[in-house]
């Protein structure tokens, strides 16, 4: 059985750079990487599918859990990589967001993350 997946208006119309296309960005958490305006949206786990494997990624995931979650999640290996990255003006990026935040200082292992729960979210720099 072929499987469908519906698109929001949004993810309908995905932009494109000079002619190519913008991978999607993973972060392991809301971040505005550079001055701009930018849209935060719910996004859910067909949708983030989607999108990773037609436009491809590029990792920004600083912690080996989260990059597992976002592994297991959108089915594709995510290597952490720590890195200082600046999200392009057009350019989508998937999100990983806990539903708590954990105390300062502390990193969660994968069991904890899923223990917190999480969501996904869709960030787009707009400008």
């Amino acid at each position: 059985m072929e499987e469908q997946i519906y698109l929001t208006e949004e993810l309908q119309e995905l932009p494109l750079t000079e002619g190519e296309q913008i991978p999607v960005v993973l972060f392991n958490g809301p971040i505005c990487t550079a001055t701009g305006l930018y849209r935060l949206s719910d996004l859910d786990f067909d949708e983030a599918r989607f999108l990773v494997r037609f436009y491809g990624f590029e990792s920004a995931v600083g912690h080996e859990s989260s990059a597992e979650v976002l592994s297991s999640v959108l089915g594709v290996d995510v290597p952490m990589n720590r890195v200082d990255y600046v999200q392009r003006i057009g350019q989508k990026a998937i999100v990983l967001k806990l539903n708590k935040r954990p105390e300062e200082g502390r990193i969660l292992n994968t069991a904890e993350i899923y223990a917190v729960g999480f969501c996904l979210q869709l960030l787009e720099r707009l400008n």
